[in-house]
């Protein structure tokens, strides 16, 4: 008999459960909270900071602040979707502090077997929509990241929330402390300026491609 996959419902009742022991003074609770959602903050927070450093901190700090507003949290919500937004605010302040101090640390290009560069930003679910369709491509890794540090703190959020985290209008909103229709027009600014940012690239790999010398 074929097993069914737990549901969403079934995973947000689990984390509940994990809050309340927690509240409760188990500690090992919230360890499973961690464990659970730890991979979906770091990739937030890693395409919003852009370095390994400032996200692997971005983690560490959302969830501090998770454990500490804990009793804030209520039981119905969904606690992946709540740590998420406090990475995504706790990011914010993390590149508007860097952009001010003016110290940028990105993280060296990675290479594979072969030689060829990879990147975390390549790593984008199936099916995303242009532009952030383009990080699938490991040749796009620098391109991509490149354009988005161009991007305000905000309209970062924006687009690695929305194209990259699958986030709706109103969370997106509660980020950014902003209306939703503010954050739809932020959402929207983002994703012309990676176009117009990336259009070149686009460009000369579809040339490449017409002559049959593209790589």
């Amino acid at each position: 008999m074929k097993r069914m996959r737990p549901s969403v419902e079934t995973s947000i009742e689990s984390d509940a459960i994990a809050v309340e022991h927690t509240l409760a003074g188990d500690r090992d609770a919230f360890r499973v909270l961690v464990e659970r959602h730890s991979r979906n903050v770091y990739r937030l927070a890693y395409r919003m900071t852009g370095n390994q450093h400032d996200a692997e901190e971005v983690v560490q700090e959302a969830f501090l602040r998770a454990y500490q507003k804990l009793s804030q949290f209520a039981a119905r919500a969904n606690f992946g979707t709540w740590v998420y937004r406090i990475a995504a605010n706790y990011s914010i302040d993390r590149m508007r502090q860097k952009k001010s101090e003016d110290s940028n640390r990105a993280l060296p290009p990675r290479e594979t077997e072969d030689g060829t560069e990879m990147d975390l930003m390549s790593t984008v679910p199936d099916g995303a929509p242009s532009p952030e369709r383009l990080a699938q491509s490991g040749q796009l890794a620098t391109h991509m990241r490149r354009a988005l540090s161009q991007l305000t703190p905000a309209e970062r959020t924006a687009f690695v929330m929305r194209h990259w985290g699958g986030s709706g209008i109103e969370e997106i909103a509660d980020a950014l402390k902003s209306s939703t229709s503010a954050a739809k027009n932020t959402v929207f600014r983002s994703v012309q300026k990676l176009r117009k940012a990336l259009e070149p690239f686009v460009e000369r790999r579809g040339q490449a491609r017409a002559m049959g010398t593209e790589l």
